[in-house]
């Protein structure tokens, strides 16, 4: 648990945030959102105090981060950032063997967790691990970024637009790798993004900052039904907010008893996904299976109507 209390932090006469307080969930994922300049950068960088908070404290699992010298900390806690960070010198196992190395493991716990972390991101690690990161492309990088902040298997991963500079094929990707990934390990996971797509696909909680404080922390479906102020409605886009609704549950959740005719819509897939697979094949209904294929139900044009309404 990360517990941020009355947090601010001053450059000058300059405040870049200002008297923050929240609490992130064990194995969660909270998405801190805003505009440029409005400190959600600052926020997270000073959770592993590469920003020296000017007052208030930050609780990891209860204790200060104070109490622990900055580089040791630093070195339990992932960070992974925009453009990847990647040594160029080094190759790709290299890379990913970084903080195991400079924690003390010996050779053999270092190159399995490097083949772990590379076959879990579907790099093959006989092909990949050998490389230098100008050999990859954008995406693998971005993959091997990420694999290198999660060798050392910290709780805490920390994550600065690390998909800005991605193409949106590779991006959506990318976003899907990194909520797997979340899974498998339990990681919590502070991730900084302008991107409200990405905010209402990843996160299990909301975080909107404005001018260094932040005006609301919600899970996506609250924000979405009771935007705080009107800078997060306007934020969220109130012409998006049905569609974002269905981006947030899956085929899965909105299954209906019954049977209908046509391609089938994987349980997996966002309720927006499947909306958009009945409006193309211009059919009332369609078909859900599981990932084993065996059906589940169907889902309706009614039925999701209903879920993108705001409730009463």
């Amino acid at each position: 648990m990360i517990e941020i209390e009355n947090i601010t932090k001053r450059y000058g006469d300059n405040t870049v945030v200002d008297t923050v307080s929240m609490t992130v969930e064990p194995h969660t994922i909270t998405v801190i959102v805003g505009t440029s300049g409005s400190g959600k950068t600052t926020l997270m960088r000073m959770i592993n105090r590469l920003v020296e908070p000017s007052e208030g404290m930050i609780r990891i699992d209860g204790a200060d981060n104070r109490s622990i010298p900055g580089y040791e900390l630093r070195r339990h806690i992932g960070y992974a950032i925009q453009g990847h960070g990647l040594f160029p010198h080094r190759t790709v196992g290299e890379n990913i063997a970084t903080v195991p190395t400079l924690l003390g493991w010996d050779k053999k716990r270092i190159a399995a967790k490097v083949e772990e972390l590379l076959t879990l991101f579907q790099l093959d690690p006989s092909a990949f691990g050998p490389r230098y990161p100008h050999e990859l492309s954008g995406g693998q990088q971005q993959r091997v970024g990420v694999a290198r902040a999660l060798a050392a298997e910290p709780n805490i991963l920390l994550m600065d637009e690390p998909f800005g500079a991605l193409d949106p094929v590779i991006r959506a990707k990318a976003q899907d790798d990194l909520l797997a990934i979340q899974k498998h390990f339990g990681t919590t996971i502070v991730l900084v993004t302008h991107d409200m797509e990405e905010a209402f696909h990843l996160a299990d909680k909301i975080a909107v900052m404005d001018k260094g404080r932040i005006v609301q922390c919600a899970a996506p479906e609250e924000m979405l039904v009771n935007p705080a102020t009107d800078f997060v409605e306007t934020l969220i886009g109130t012409e998006e907010r049905p569609f974002r609704l269905l981006s947030i549950g899956t085929a899965g959740d909105a299954a209906e008893a019954g049977e209908a005719q046509g391609e089938p819509i994987a349980a997996s897939l966002s309720q927006r996904e499947a909306l958009s697979s009945l409006l193309w094949s211009g059919r009332e209904a369609l078909p859900v299976v599981g990932s084993d294929g065996a059906p589940l139900g169907r889902v309706t044009l009614a039925g999701l109507a209903r879920r993108a309404a705001r409730p009463q």
